[in-house]
């Protein structure tokens, strides 16, 4: 047998390039003390010698890991595949390492916060879709890293997220104008104890239903777990029993308005012709299945949030509480249409737009 190969070392790159170990050290960890044609040159022996800087030796010299750790509720959500897959890139071009933590329960949420793993193990943490209690958020403050808040403001800390109040305000207008004043609004439950940015949306809602004239009712908000067909009927049964139920009906997520529009085809209840449908997120599927929605963008919100964690350990100067906000849109489709009329109604209420 051939014996083992022995891995170079700093000190072969440097004998190659004629340059000293410290002057590769330096090169390798990216300083700008270093001239470009010596950079090239050992950049050109590292290759040739096949040589990689090992990531723990270089942290004992700059005290950076060269990790950046995402914490998120669930890897097989589109919103999450989706914020990772904006996140990705700018820390791939910045030569930095992406570390997930999934906490698929509320044991495994118990343990990352009694052991905080992400301690020493990266240079910032990305925090994606929590509801965080008070001391969940102080023992974060303590990590001694940048903690930046994804899909949710945190007051003084860094943010990305969408404007939730004006999503759906917008949303709500949406309906308005189209003459609906029986609008329901159905709320996503969270099975593992995370929030889905429930209140803020509910807020938008109840603002654009009171600057058009229009009471609130609490018997039209209601609440369903994501993605299931069962969860929608028993929604549809409670919000159709209702004396005067709903001519449209909001659900803060696609699956669950998804899954609304089979429910009521299912049982012969004609949308958009006697029911409007509105989701929020524009998921592939909602593409698919022709729903109008409000769009905003995960995988803008992961970028946008890598670069500003880079920007926050690159320049620790930098603002510690700045928040990007990113906007909403409403996409309509074929799930919404005016309010029908009752028949012998005439021309009694106005225009079905009036109002909005």
């Amino acid at each position: 047998m051939p014996p083992a190969q022995r891995h170079p070392t700093m000190a072969d790159v440097a004998e190659r390039a004629g340059v000293s170990t410290s002057t590769v050290s330096r090169t390798l960890r990216g300083l700008s003390t270093v001239s470009p044609e010596v950079r090239a040159r050992v950049e050109e022996a590292a290759r040739e010698l096949n040589f990689a800087v090992s990531r723990q030796a270089a942290s004992l010299v700059t005290g950076r890991t060269g990790t950046i750790a995402v914490l998120v509720p669930t890897l097989d959500a589109w919103f999450t595949g989706s914020v990772l897959s904006g996140l990705a890139p700018p820390l791939r071009a910045a030569g930095r390492q992406l570390s997930v933590y999934e906490i698929p329960d509320l044991a495994a949420r118990t343990s990352f916060f009694q052991h905080l793993p992400a301690r020493r193990n990266a240079d910032a943490l990305l925090v994606c879709s929590f509801d965080l209690t008070d001391e969940e958020t102080a023992r974060l403050d303590g990590l001694g890293m940048p903690v930046i808040y994804v899909s949710q403001h945190v007051d003084g800390r860094p943010s990305v997220y969408v404007d939730d109040v004006a999503g759906a305000l917008h949303g709500t207008r949406h309906l308005l104008n189209l003459g609906h004043r029986r609008i329901a609004f159905v709320q996503t439950v969270g099975e593992r104890g995370f929030s889905f940015s429930s209140e803020v949306r509910l807020l938008g809602y109840q603002q654009a239903l009171t600057e058009a004239g229009v009471p609130l009712d609490d018997d039209l908000v209601v609440s369903a777990r994501a993605g299931g067909k069962r969860a929608a009927a028993e929604v549809l049964g409670t919000l159709m029993s209702l004396r005067e139920p709903p001519t449209a009906v909001f659900a803060e997520q696609d699956e669950v308005a998804v899954a609304l529009v089979w429910n009521l085809r299912r049982t012969r209840i004609a949308v958009p012709e006697r029911v409007s449908v509105l989701g929020f997120d524009d998921q592939p599927l909602a593409d698919w299945f022709d729903l109008s929605t409000v769009a905003q963008s995960p995988s803008a919100m992961g970028r946008l949030a890598g670069e500003l964690a880079l920007e926050l350990v690159d320049g620790p100067e930098g603002e510690p509480g700045r928040h990007v906000v990113l906007p909403t849109h409403v996409i309509p489709r074929a799930t919404t249409a005016p309010v029908a009329r009752e028949r012998g109604e005439g021309e009694r209420g106005g225009e079905p737009g009036a109002g909005g």
